[in-house]
């Protein structure tokens, strides 16, 4: 009986087929970033806003005031008595009176000066001066509730943690197209109901849904193409990864052409419902079904994949075999027993947090710094583009480690650098700033690549889903590490990026280097890889290719 890479070798290992599958799948990382970063724009803070008096409403009408008078009147007098009351999350605690005159309600308190009048705290009564809305003027996330920002963002990366766990374990055991077209609808529905939230209790509620299918979907889908092509194909996990960056590229053009934060919301959901046309396109990934004992449907695929390829299978094939098959019900303590695989998890773990942590990080800080918001966001995005060509060209040539470590301390330097500038050289900060993006991304992708290589293939599914999770919890993290952080000084979160980012790059030198060894097998061809020192180690052909983000 042939293995499967065997009969995918004679049914094309990149053919036409494949090349159309991995097209197809590859816009999922589009509609993927847009939900990832969306809320730089969904959450845009207002450029000015107000605390609104009691009453207010009645008391224009009364006396005719526009909302500028009525700001005069009511919220100029509390700064001029005291410069550092702004009105905006306090006001005057008084009773206005209009009975005598419009133009001067505070009459009645005689000479007192408005800093010696009582004050309270503004509760719901924000009137904002902006031309675009936001979730933030929706829910009113300011002053006290301002955290609450940070918590939505968190709430989708802790979407996107139970995501990996619960649809990647469902992938496995119900079919990869099937979790997949499932997430894209469960993505759709909750964009939706998340445009139309009517408080923002039920708009946490979906976006943590959506955050959750948003993850099955870019998770199965980096699975099903890298399961069609064959081992020496494996660049094609570093190319998906740039429609991710086109997803980065275009949401700033979304949010520019459409003003409201409902209509960007539908913009970046919508989308996924086109997905579901892939029913009659995409099969199911042949290698689940072997691993299902399906040999006949996976044959019958295989057949049809040499069709589009223009191949031929033997007619004698009957049964395909899984040259590698997983081990059963794998558990953390197999990833730390031996010293070698200990000290690769480890690492892993942190180099996967670290990376999130600093890239998500970056990525959101757009939204607080001064600067055309829309063309920084385009810049930054279109400067992750030549990351994935730098890999490419790299790593078969250099090796993973190297730049592996680069790309980490050449953006702890840029984010340690941009901390210092002066603002009045904004072109300077910008370069250095897009320098460290550019870093952290190539960080950030090539330990997907790495991350599967450094495992057995009895623990490689699991080992690089449980590694990969730390990547989930530094998106928890990163919202409120960012925004509590400057809210004390403003480049303080460059300086905790740039230390991360510096130990990370440090780290990783102590991994072995994987450039043309072939993938370990058993848990003792991972002890025997060449270490950090070594010079040589197994030479041999690349066998597997599978990784589960």
């Amino acid at each position: 009986m042939p293995s499967f890479d065997e009969v995918l070798k004679e049914a094309g290992e990149f053919g036409r087929f494949q090349k159309r599958v991995f097209f197809l799948l590859s816009q999922t990382g589009i509609t993927f970033s847009s939900l990832f970063a969306s809320v730089v724009f969904l959450g845009r803070a207002p450029g000015n806003f107000w605390c609104r008096i009691p009453g207010a409403p009645e008391l224009s009408e009364r006396c005719g005031w526009t909302l500028e008078e009525e700001r005069n009147f009511t919220v100029l007098p509390l700064h001029l008595g005291n410069e550092s009351v702004t009105g905006k999350c306090e006001r005057l605690d008084v009773t206005w009176d209009t009975s005598v005159s419009c133009t001067s309600p505070l009459a009645r308190h005689g000479n007192h000066s408005t800093g010696d009048l009582p004050l309270a705290p503004c509760h719901g009564d924000w009137v904002y001066e902006q031309l675009r809305s936001s979730i933030v003027s929706e829910y009113d996330l300011v002053c006290d509730n301002a955290w609450m920002l940070d918590l939505s963002q968190a709430i989708l990366n802790l979407g996107f943690l139970a995501g990996a766990f619960i649809l990647g374990y469902a992938a496995d055991r119900y079919g990869r197209i099937l979790i997949y077209l499932l997430s894209c609808l469960g993505v759709g529905i909750c964009g939706i109901i998340v445009a139309f939230s009517p408080n923002f209790t039920v708009f946490l509620i979906f976006r943590f849904l959506q955050g959750m299918f948003g993850k099955g979907t870019w998770m199965t889908c980096y699975v099903i193409v890298t399961e069609i092509v064959g081992s020496d194909q494996r660049m094609v996990g570093i190319v998906i990864q740039i429609f991710f960056t086109l997803g980065i590229i275009i949401l700033p053009g979304i949010a520019y052409l459409i003003p409201t934060w409902q209509g960007i919301q539908l913009a970046i959901s919508l989308p996924n419902f086109l997905f579901l046309l892939y029913y009659w396109v995409v099969p199911e990934s042949p290698r689940w079904l072997l691993t299902r004992k399906k040999g006949e449907k996976a044959l019958k695929i295989m057949r049809s994949i040499a069709k589009h390829n223009g191949k031929f299978l033997s007619p004698h094939y009957s049964e395909i075999t899984v040259s590698n098959e997983e081990g059963s019900n794998p558990s953390f303590l197999d990833l730390v027993r031996t010293p070698q695989m200990r000290r690769n998890t480890l690492i892993l773990m942190y180099a996967w947090f670290t990376s999130a942590l600093i890239y998500q990080g970056l990525v959101m800080r757009l939204g607080i710094i001064r600067g055309n918001l829309y063309l920084d966001f385009f810049i930054s995005g279109a400067v992750e583009l030549p990351s994935a060509f730098l890999i490419i060209v790299t790593i078969d040539r250099i090796g993973r480690r190297l730049p592996f470590a680069m790309g980490n301390i050449v953006a702890s330097i840029a984010c340690l650098i941009t901390a210092f500038l002066p603002e009045d050289i904004p072109w300077l900060k910008t370069t250095v700033s897009t320098l460290g993006r550019l870093s952290i991304t190539i960080a950030f992708e090539v330990v997907y690549l790495v991350n599967s290589e450094l495992y057995p293939t009895t623990l490689r599914n699991f080992g690089v889903s449980l590694c990969s999770s730390l990547c989930d919890l530094g998106g928890i993290i990163a919202p409120f590490l960012l925004f509590q952080l400057a809210a004390i000084w403003l480049e303080l979160p460059l300086i905790i990026f740039s230390i991360l980012a510096a130990v990370c790059g440090l780290l990783v030198l102590l991994l072995p280097e994987t450039k043309g060894i072939s993938l370990p097998e058993t848990v003792e061809d991972v002890e025997q890889l060449p270490s950090h020192f070594g010079k040589c180690g197994k030479k041999g052909k690349h066998r597997d290719t599978n990784s589960y983000i």
